[in-house]
């Protein structure tokens, strides 16, 4: 199945590529075509997957021979467990949803626009399968091409070029730290191979530098405090597609990362490091959300919203528990939900006002009552009302927190308080009390947003009601590689 998911994607490209630029109808359902088959293709990978917690479906594939020592077999391994599965499925998903939401608002060089989006889909399903860590390292720089330009040439507004410069060098310094951690694992051990490494025991000192190497570049990624300051930029210029890959999958390549490589690969450094993550968690979440409250335009009340979340993301990280590693899985993948759902809705007022400034805005549920209904939705999931994947995920997490220091649980909760008064404040006053004098010919929803929206509102309610569809699976890899990493080090 992952050979039939990567030439899927390959064959979409290229049909793509070889549309004429004028048939610009046939360009979109193609696209869209491809990019549902995708989808197709990984939820069989998922209703496939046995659920053991190890991985499944290798894929060797014989790449380059013995270049200085690197790959002393000459292959590169992909495989798939309980937590790269949901990333793969998030990742196929949105993927269709851009090319719908921006189905009218791109207006010049679509082509482009759309073979970046498919290439995108490739590189991130890369970074969720790769098993080398210097092959990561090049897909997860990789991504970086199509966002920039993403974000760079079809932004929204006068600074986007500066916002592309932004998420570009910022993330890209960032991620050289990363290369010379991965260079000095290979100086120390002689591989990059992730299944090698996981073997091996690292001495103390080694495992503390390489981890702060990882942990800068993945903190920018994700983005924590203080390596935020080229998301609410970033998301206020980019296109909606952009905002929507940014908030729904890009964020969550840093927690992917410290679950993947920081436990497994340097407990000892996670352990020695864990007070000061935990403490720049809760200063995320408490300063993000402050923030938030402060804000008048409506992306960035989302962008600051998401450095919060992604706060408690990290706490439950690094709380070093198989509940913590849970809730963190299961809160990036109902943020992913939530936010992308947000940000389209933010971007159908802006494409039909031209304005994202909140106090132009009140009264929407008189023309509007259906895309109420849905924002309200999205909004009570966005402050984890009961019955939300949002809830799941917060309760999890903060549980986790409490059992790792009353203290820290405490403050994480001061973030839950602010995101309810931000979020109720966001929704009371653009939707309800009378019309605003600024706000003309309002009409709702048609057929495509809706349908755009739709798969988001489910999965949002169903993994809220249901969550054992998605936790079983989590928990079965989380629990198999925790148990691997004690029996390691004798814990």
């Amino acid at each position: 199945m992952l050979s039939i998911i990567f030439f899927l994607l390959l064959f979409g490209i290229l049909h793509v590529m070889f549309i004429p630029r004028e048939n610009q109808t046939q360009l979109k359902l193609t696209a869209l075509q491809w990019s549902l088959t995708t989808l197709t293709a990984t939820i069989v990978l998922w209703v496939t997957f046995d659920g053991e917690g190890q991985f499944q479906g290798l894929k060797i594939i014989e790449w380059i021979p013995t270049i200085v020592g690197i790959w002393s077999s000459g292959t590169v391994v992909f495989a798939v467990d309980g937590i790269s599965v949901f990333f793969l499925i998030l990742t196929a998903i949105l993927i269709p949803i851009c090319i719908l939401i921006s189905w009218n608002s791109i207006k010049f060089l679509l082509k482009e626009f759309l073979l970046c989006l498919l290439v995108l889909e490739i590189l991130l399903m890369g970074v969720f399968l790769i098993l080398d860590l210097l092959l990561f390292y090049i897909l997860f720089e990789g991504i970086l091409i199509p966002m920039f330009l993403i974000i760079g040439v079809w932004g929204s507004r006068e600074e986007k070029v500066l916002a592309s410069y932004y998420f570009f060098f910022y993330t890209l310094i960032g991620s050289v730290l990363m290369l010379l951690g991965i260079f000095m694992l290979y100086s120390n051990t002689g591989t990059t191979d992730y299944q090698t490494l996981c073997g091996l025991k690292l001495n103390g000192d080694v495992q503390k530098w390489v981890f702060m190497g990882f942990f800068v570049s993945l903190a920018i990624k994700i983005p924590k405090i203080p390596f935020h300051i080229w998301l609410p930029l970033a998301h206020v210029e980019a296109p909606v597609a952009g905002s929507v890959m940014l908030a729904g999958v890009l964020l969550k390549l840093g927690g992917y990362g410290f679950i993947r490589f920081s436990w497994p690969l340097f407990p000892e450094a996670s352990e020695y490091f864990a007070p000061l993550i935990q403490t720049l968690s809760l200063f995320a979440i408490i300063y993000a959300s402050l923030t938030t409250c402060r804000q008048v335009d409506f992306k960035r009340i989302i962008a600051y919203s998401s450095v919060a979340h992604m706060g408690l993301v990290t706490l439950g990280i690094f709380t070093h528990t198989i509940q913590g590693l849970v809730s963190a899985i299961f809160l990036m993948l109902a943020h992913g939900f939530v936010s992308s759902a947000l940000f389209i809705i933010v971007t159908l007022l802006y494409e039909r006002h031209h304005t994202r400034l909140v106090k132009y805005y009140r009264g929407i549920t008189i023309t509007m009552p259906i895309f109420s209904i849905i924002m309200l939705l999205m909004i009570l999931a966005n402050i984890a009302v009961p019955l939300s994947c949002n809830f799941v995920g917060e309760f999890l997490s903060l549980l986790a927190a409490f059992e790792y220091s009353f203290i820290v649980g405490g403050l994480a909760s001061l973030g839950i308080i602010l995101g309810a008064a931000y979020s109720l404040y966001l929704y009371n006053r653009v939707c309800f009390g009378n019309s605003s004098n600024f706000i003309f010919f309002s009409r709702d929803l048609n057929r495509r947003e809706f349908y755009a929206l739709f798969p988001l509102i489910f999965l949002v309610y169903l993994t809220g009601v249901y969550p054992s569809v998605l936790i079983d699976t989590i928990k079965s890899s989380v629990i198999f590689q925790e148990t691997h990493t004690y029996q390691l080090w004798g814990a």
